[in-house]
């Protein structure tokens, strides 16, 4: 009877703990949304850096890691966290979360952190995201965004590019392409928010229904694809007026 009791009461320890380390879980996982739309935002703000608005006007996909630490010795490694919602026929997704790792060799010093946005372009970047991991660089093709409310759409980025990245340390904006770095789904983080049952491709392809948490940073997203389609509607409509004649 006693042997049942001890049972009893280690089981139900090891519940609590688990149920305990779920909490934390999900807690950093409505941090990391909060942190994420806070950068997207602050970005979206300055005028002479900010990510194009007809680069978030054709956004498939939106991808912010917060503090991505890069750093090294000769040897190098990058590793964060982050978020990522895609565009549905119902709107942006719920947010799903992935992980972003890899080292890299070159002479380098110190570490870094750096917080990282990644617009993907196309459908094609957007299967990368539903497959359970994809290198950047080897399977999906990256460049370093052009920056600036007033860059032209037509800026020497290559066509077939599936991602664009924009990176910044310290309140500077910097060019890194981050070749190499291996980014896959966060599945601990992903069954604190969601459940076990959830998967990365049903969150994205907008299957999931996205919680309360996730609010603020799918209102920055959104917030800045409308800025952006506004922005291109009266520019259209003056160029038209322009045409016609009209002042």
């Amino acid at each position: 009877m006693k042997g049942l009791i001890f049972l009893l009461a280690i089981l139900s320890f090891g519940t609590m703990c688990w149920a305990g380390s779920q909490r934390q879980k999900r807690q950093d996982a409505v941090n990391r949304l909060d942190k994420a739309a806070t950068i997207l935002h602050e970005i979206m703000d300055a005028p002479d850096q900010r990510i194009p608005d007809w680069t978030m006007k054709r956004a498939m996909c939106v991808a912010v890691i917060p503090h991505l630490i890069k750093g090294g010795f000769v040897f190098g490694a990058e590793q964060g966290k982050g978020v990522v919602t895609c565009r549905t026929a119902k709107g942006w997704s719920a947010p799903a979360f992935i992980q972003m790792g890899g080292g890299s060799w070159g002479t380098q010093i110190g570490v870094e952190a750096v917080d990282l946005v990644m617009v993907f372009k196309s459908a094609k970047g957007m299967q990368k995201l539903l497959s359970s991991k994809f290198e950047i660089g080897r399977d999906a093709s990256v460049a370093v965004g052009p920056v600036g409310r007033h860059s032209s759409e037509n800026t020497d980025v290559k066509l077939n590019t599936m991602i664009l990245t924009y990176s910044r340390a310290k309140g500077a904006f910097l060019g890194m392409t981050f070749d190499g770095a291996m980014v896959r789904a966060d599945n601990a983080s992903r069954h604190a928010m969601y459940g076990p049952g959830v998967t990365t491709r049903a969150t994205l392809l907008g299957r999931v229904a996205a919680p309360a948490a996730a609010r603020p940073f799918l209102d920055a997203v959104r917030g800045a694809k409308a800025h952006a389609v506004t922005l291109a509607d009266r520019k259209s409509t003056r160029l038209n007026s322009s045409h016609l004649g009209i002042s």
